[in-house]
């Protein structure tokens, strides 16, 4: 792996790794990982190379030639180069380009894509073979009292609220492209709902912008809700 300087490797609970960079980032060997960034920089898979990856995300373009796995995936350009394959759930770049002979499977451009197209096949997945079990994951979580899911609900109706309301913003044709960037940032934090990252960004991100309307105040307001 060919690491710029100033890069930050971190270890979860689950021994994935979450990489990220400030500059253009070379992945040469195989990995699980839960997230891979490139702030300013590109991210490149060489050939042979097999990566899992809950998010990617680079500021540039991500290239891959080897084998990719992942649920999320943003970058300016993605790039599928000759005999790469790439299983993408969430797509969201500007272009992507793919040789002839590249493989790309998902691709849906955001969450309610994805959601519609699985209510479609429903009855399909309950049809899938018995030796894939998708009813007894040790990964899921013991369900919440019923007083603790309401107060749950109510803290994310602040953050929905939020996103709407940074969306329309992005909207406008007059924001300034600074504003634009910074908004973009917290915005798809709030989309993977990365609780932990948007806590860490949103304050810097809005103390960027000069003059806020009031549609931003208010996304403001209930971030500052939800963390309270």
């Amino acid at each position: 792996m060919i690491i710029p300087r100033g890069t930050e490797i971190r270890v979860n609970a689950q021994g994935q790794l979450s990489i990220r960079t400030p500059g253009n980032l070379v992945i040469q060997n195989s990995g699980i990982y839960s997230e891979i960034e490139s702030t300013n920089g590109s991210i490149r898979i060489d050939e042979n190379v097999t990566v899992e990856a809950v998010s990617i995300r680079a500021g540039q373009a991500c290239f891959i030639q080897g084998t990719l796995t992942a649920w999320r995936v943003h970058a300016k350009k993605i790039t599928l180069e000759d005999r790469a394959k790439a299983f993408i759930m969430l797509q969201e770049s500007e272009h992507l380009e793919m040789s002839r002979s590249a493989r790309l499977v998902g691709n849906f451009s955001n969450e309610k894509e994805l959601f519609l197209m699985l209510g479609k096949f429903t009855g399909q997945l309950k049809e899938l073979p018995a030796g894939v079990d998708l009813s007894h994951s040790t990964t899921f979580e013991r369900p919440m009292p019923p007083a603790a899911a309401i107060a749950a609900g109510r803290d994310d109706a602040h953050l929905r609220e939020a996103q709407m309301l940074i969306e329309r913003e992005l909207t406008r044709p007059d924001l300034p492209p600074r504003d634009s960037e910074a908004l973009r940032e917290v915005l798809y934090a709030l989309r993977e709902h990365n609780v932990a990252r948007i806590g860490s960004i949103y304050r810097s991100a809005f103390a960027e912008i000069r003059n806020a309307s009031e549609p931003l105040k208010q996304a403001y307001e209930r971030l500052e809700k939800y963390f309270a």
